[in-house]
């Protein structure tokens, strides 16, 4: 297992403009928010676990990620 080498902030609280997918029911179950436009790269969380770590991917990582999870293949 490759080590991860993303960043992290310790508190995903700490940072605003927090969305979700669209495809996101209006209740607040299992899933991913982002930050369009962050500085770093792409800030990532679980919703549920709003003061919890978020990992920040660079932009083309998380949009291979994206891709790769529309296309079926992860």
């Amino acid at each position: 297992m490759d080590a991860v080498t993303e960043p992290t902030i310790p508190d995903g609280a700490s940072l605003y403009g927090w969305r979700r997918s669209t495809y996101s029911g209006p209740e607040a179950g299992s899933c991913l928010e982002i930050i369009d436009g962050h500085a770093r790269g792409v800030p990532v969380r679980d919703s549920k676990v709003p003061h919890g770590p978020a990992l920040v991917f660079s932009a083309a990582g998380w949009a291979s990620f994206v891709a790769a999870v529309k296309d079926g293949t992860r």
